[in-house]
């Protein structure tokens, strides 16, 4: 089985090189690679999320600068007191299932307790009625003595 493949080089606007290979015969597709087209090789390419973005000199004193570290600074803070109010609520639950385990527990103890009474109050009544009472085909007959051997 022999192997070929075509080779089909493009180059896009920001200046990468898109090699597509094609394999014959044995059914794979290659996935396009990225080459810098520069003869050097020491560019990076760039994905397509940071080709729009530039990295120009940022004025720290212009307004828009001011006005978006601003808002960075309250998304912070709002990020900030929101995993603090998190935080608390998980302890404040946590305090409060402690509390209802211990009360819970105690419940249990206290009908543990109840429970072995009345298992031996039972124990002691079914006992005494036992004896009390004679079963049934054990039942003593008195003969009376004038009807007997006449």
């Amino acid at each position: 089985m022999s192997k070929t493949s075509q080779q089909n080089s493009t180059t896009d606007a920001s200046g990468v090189s898109v090699i597509h290979t094609q394999a014959h015969s044995s059914g794979l597709q290659q996935v396009p690679q990225l080459v810098p087209v520069s003869p050097g090789g020491g560019g990076k390419a760039v994905p397509p999320s940071k080709q729009g973005k530039k990295n120009s000199f940022v004025d720290r004193n212009s307004d828009e600068y001011r006005q978006r570290r601003e808002r960075n600074n309250m998304a912070v803070k709002k990020s900030r007191l929101k995993s603090k109010q998190k935080a608390q609520d998980t302890l404040q639950r946590v305090n409060q299932l402690k509390e209802e385990n211990e009360r819970l527990e105690a419940k249990i103890k206290l009908l543990t307790k109840e429970l072995s009474v009345l298992k031996d109050l039972f124990l002691e009544h079914a006992h005494n009625f036992a004896d009390n009472v004679q079963p049934v085909g054990t039942e003593t007959t008195t003969t009376n003595p004038e009807s007997s051997g006449q």
